[in-house]
């Protein structure tokens, strides 16, 4: 399912919408069947408010304190990992092609597992996820529900037999 973004800003003194149709950067990652990832928005600490699209230039999905992303994400069952076709190496080539910044803070040891250094507001849209901290606690989340990540370790799981669809908007904070 792709991702409809509409952009508005002012011409002329009137506002207006300046961009309606796909997110520039929007990745399926071929290797995990169904994981689709889309750069919707980006600010910087010193953004300027001129209108331009700053989603093809960013070079990092995981923003600066003061910055913002927000991130629209479809997480495919957890049983397509386990599928024999499965390639966890092009897998982690693809994802950090597709995501800069952030794939890098994903634990090779631990999968899923990642931290960041972001306040997170997270809104299931539709299917279930499974929050799994790093103290074994999970907590499940459906659709309307909302979740404030604070930087902390964290894995996001789905055992369950549909795709899960939420939205995340990254707020650069600064690590204690």
């Amino acid at each position: 399912m792709s991702v409809r973004r509409v952009v508005t800003g002012t011409v002329e003194g009137r506002s207006t919408v300046v961009s309606d149709g796909t997110p520039p950067r929007t990745d399926e990652i071929t290797a995990v069947p169904g994981f689709v990832s889309s750069l919707v928005w980006a600010t910087d600490p010193t953004s300027p408010s001129d209108h331009q699209d700053p989603t093809a230039a960013v070079t990092s999905f995981v923003p600066q304190p003061g910055g913002t992303r927000i991130i629209h994400l479809t997480l495919p069952p957890d049983s397509v990992y386990a599928s024999p076709e499965f390639d966890p190496a092009l897998s982690a080539q693809q994802q950090l092609a597709a995501s800069p910044g952030l794939a890098e803070l994903f634990e090779p040891d631990a999968p899923g597992f990642h931290t960041t250094p972001t306040t997170d507001y997270g809104v299931v849209l539709s299917g279930r996820v499974v929050l799994e901290l790093d103290d074994g606690h999970t907590t499940e989340l459906a659709p309307g529900d909302v979740v404030v990540q604070n930087g902390t370790r964290h894995a996001w799981r789905n055992p369950f037999a549909e795709p899960a669809r939420a939205v995340f908007v990254l707020v650069g904070a600064r690590q204690q």
